[in-house]
C-alpha cells in the first residue's frame, strides 16, 4: 500500500474535502470518486487506521425483508420496521427532530429496499442466520425489533470496509483520490458565508498500529481548500469529558464514575465543536448509546480498552446491590432501561449469574478482533468454534483472564468471588440464592410467570435462536451445567446518537434552518443523518448502516451539484 501523502498539486486540484477517513468518509468518497470527481481526505491518524474504529465492529447490518429473513421464516416489511423505528425513536422535539425524522423514514426505505443490493454489488456478503438484537420493552408500538434483523457481514467490519477501500485506493492510484494522514483539521475556513476549505495541524509521524493512541506532538500546519467540505469525523465515545458535559441525568440518572471505552482514542468529538464554531447547528446533543454490558479487554489495544458481552437471554442479571433487574431488563432486550435501572442504583455496574451452558451457547463478543474465524471468513474455524462443544476461543479467553469474570463450582464460592471484585456493596449470599433458586423452581414446566423464561421461550421458537443462540433452560444451580460464572458488567462508552443537523442531502445546517453553503456531513457526527436518525435508542446494525446511507447520501448529492455547475456546489437545496 502507498504510505505517502497526496502531492500539494492534488490537494489545490481537489474538488471536495472529506474530514475522516472512517466508514461515512470512505464512502463519501467513494460515490464522488465514482463520479469523477477528484477527493481529498484528510485524517489526524495514521494510514493503518483507514476506515476508523468501523474496522473494529463485529459487522451487524439491519436489512428489512431480506432473502435471510425470508428463508428462515421471518415475516418482515417496510411498515413493521418503521413502526419498531418510530416506536424505538420516541421522537418528540419539533426543531431539532425535524430533519431525523425524515432521515429515519429514508433509512428504513433505503434497509428494505436499495441497501442489500447496494452491498451484495460491492461484493458484501453476510452469514444465513440473522441475529435478533435489541428485543425491545414489551410492547407492539413501543422500543425494539420485532424480528430478528441483524445481518452479520461474513468477514466482520474489515470486510465492509474493504468493498469501500479497495475502489478507493485504485481511484488514489488513477489520481482521483487524495489522502492527507496525521492532517488534524482546526478551523473551517468560511469566505462569504460558505465554507472553501480547512486549516489545522500536521502531527508527528508514526507507524502506531491500528487503533494505538498516537501522538498529538504539532511539527507543522497545513491548509487545503475546496469547492466543499464534508465532515464524516465521529462521535465523542473516547471523550470522556464530553461524554459527562452532556450526559442525560434527567432521563438516565447520573453519569457513571467509571466508564470503559468501546472506541478508539481518535475517537475525540473534535470536529463538532469546530463546525459549531463556524456557524454548524448542533441538535440532540443528550441522546447517546452506551452499553451496559461492557468488560475490560484483558489484551487491551487503546487506553481503558472495553468490549461487549452479546450475550443471549438467558443470563441472571443482578444489580450491584444483588437484586434481579425487573422486565425488559434482560440480556439484549432494551439497553436504556437497563442503563438507567442500573444507575439508579447508586452504582455503575451490574453482574450476570450463569452457567458454562449459557456461556458456550450465548456469550458473543463485539469487535472483529474477538472474532477470528467470522472475521477470517473461515468457514471449518467458524464450524469448529461455534457449533463445537465449548465456548468460542477468544470467550474462554476473557473467562480466564478477563478481570471482570469470576468462575466456581459453588454459588458460595461464586459470591465470594464476586464480593472481591465489586466496586460497592457486598453481596448477601443467602438473597442472591433465594432468588435463583426460585427461578430454577419455574423450570418445571414448559410455561412459566417468570418473565425472562417466557422470554427464553419466545426466543427458542426462532430456529436461529434455538440453533445457535439461545441456550435450552435448565437449572443455574444444576451442577450438570456448571461450572458457574459471574461476570462484572461496566458501562461502556460507544456511540454518539445526536450531532450535527443536516437536510436530506446531507447538508449541514445552520442555526436559522437554512443550509449552510458548502458544508456536508455524515456519519455519527451527523447523528448518522439528520442529527439524529436514531433518536433515543438504537435497533443494533444500524451504526454501519447509518455511516453507509449517509456518506452515500452526501456523496451523490455533492456529485450531482458538481456536476450541475452549481457555484461552488453552494447553492441550498
Amino acid at each position: 500500500m502507498n504510505m505517502t501523502n497526496c502531492s500539494p498539486e492534488f490537494a489545490r486540484e481537489a474538488d471536495v474535502i472529506v474530514v475522516g477517513a472512517g466508514l461515512a468518509g470512505l464512502v463519501a468518497a467513494y460515490e464522488l470518486a465514482k463520479a469523477g470527481r477528484k477527493v481529498h481526505l484528510v485524517d489526524q491518524e495514521n494510514r493503518n487506521n483507514l476506515g476508523g474504529q468501523a474496522f473494529w465492529s463485529l459487522g451487524g447490518l439491519f436489512f428489512v425483508d431480506s432473502p435471510e429473513q425470508r428463508r428462515l421464516g421471518i415475516k418482515d416489511s417496510y411498515e413493521l420496521a418503521l413502526q419498531d423505528w418510530l416506536g424505538s425513536a420516541g421522537f418528540d422535539r419539533d426543531d431539532e427532530d425535524h430533519w431525523a425524522r425524515q432521515w429515519a423514514q429514508a433509512y428504513v426505505r433505503f434497509a428494505a429496499t436499495e441497501k442489500r443490493d447496494y452491498l451484495h454489488d460491492l461484493g458484501l456478503r453476510v452469514t444465513p442466520l440473522v441475529g435478533w438484537a435489541e428485543r425491545g420493552g414489551g410492547f407492539a408500538d413501543g422500543h425494539g425489533n420485532s424480528v430478528p434483523r441483524f445481518h452479520l457481514t461474513w468477514g466482520t467490519g474489515p470486510e465492509v470496509l474493504r468493498v469501500f477501500t479497495e475502489p478507493l485506493l485504485d481511484g488514489e492510484k488513477r489520481g482521483l483520490v487524495g489522502f492527507s494522514f496525521r492532517h488534524r483539521v482546526d478551523e473551517l475556513i468560511v469566505e462569504d458565508g460558505a465554507v472553501v476549505g480547512v486549516t489545522g495541524s500536521v502531527l508527528e509521524d508514526t507507524d502506531l498500529e491500528r487503533g494505538v493512541a498516537s501522538s498529538r506532538t504539532v511539527v507543522g500546519e497545513f491548509e487545503f481548500r475546496a469547492k466543499a467540505v464534508v465532515v464524516t469525523s465521529g462521535g465523542i465515545g473516547h471523550n470522556h469529558e464530553l461524554i459527562r458535559r452532556n450526559w442525560p441525568t434527567d432521563r438516565l440518572g447520573p453519569c457513571p464514575e467509571t466508564m470503559i471505552s468501546g472506541v478508539p482514542a481518535h475517537v475525540d468529538g473534535r470536529m463538532l465543536g469546530i463546525t459549531e464554531a463556524a456557524g454548524g447547528a448542533i441538535v440532540n446533543r443528550d441522546r447517546m448509546w452506551h452499553y451496559t454490558e461492557g468488560i475490560l479487554n484483558w489484551n487491551p489495544i487503546w487506553p481503558d480498552h472495553a468490549i461487549r458481552i452479546i450475550p443471549g437471554p438467558s443470563s441472571l442479571w443482578f444489580d450491584a446491590n444483588g437484586k434481579r433487574l425487573p422486565a425488559p431488563c434482560f440480556p439484549g432486550f432494551d439497553t436504556n432501561a437497563t442503563m438507567k435501572e442500573i444507575l439508579a442504583t447508586g452504582y455503575d455496574y451490574s453482574w450476570f449469574v450463569l452457567t458454562q451452558s449459557i456461556i458456550e451457547k450465548e456469550f458473543a463478543l463485539s469487535g472483529s478482533e474477538q472474532n477470528p474465524d467470522l472475521t477470517g471468513k473461515d468457514l471449518k474455524l467458524t464450524l469448529k468454534s461455534r457449533v463445537a462443544k465449548g465456548a468460542p476461543g477468544p470467550v474462554e479467553a476473557f473467562k480466564q483472564h478477563g478481570v471482570d469474570f469470576v468462575v466456581a463450582d459453588t454459588l458460595r464460592e461464586l459470591v465470594d468471588g464476586m464480593n472481591k471484585i465489586a466496586r460497592g456493596p457486598q453481596l448477601n449470599f443467602e438473597a442472591l440464592e433465594r432468588q435463583i433458586i426460585a427461578r430454577d423452581r419455574e423450570i418445571d414446566n414448559k410455561y412459566s410467570k417468570d418473565s425472562q423464561l417466557m422470554a427464553i421461550t419466545n426466543a427458542r421458537r426462532y430456529f436461529g435462536d434455538k440453533a445457535g443462540r439461545v441456550a435450552k433452560p435448565h437449572r443455574i444451580l444444576d451442577p450438570a451445567h456448571g461450572p458457574l460464572i459471574a461476570v462484572r458488567l461496566n458501562i461502556l462508552t460507544r456511540k454518539t446518537l445526536g450531532g450535527l443537523q443536516t437536510n436530506l442531502d446531507s447538508q449541514v445546517m445552520r442555526p436559522d434552518g437554512t443550509p449552510f453553503p458548502g458544508l456536508y456531513a455524515a456519519g455519527e457526527v451527523a447523528g448518522f443523518g439528520g442529527g439524529g436518525v436514531h433518536g433515543y435508542n438504537a435497533l443494533e446494525g444500524t451504526f454501519l448502516g447509518g455511516c453507509i446511507f449517509s456518506g452515500r447520501t452526501a456523496g451523490r448529492a455533492l456529485a450531482t451539484r458538481l456536476t450541475t455547475g452549481e457555484t461552488s456546489a453552494n447553492s441550498p437545496s
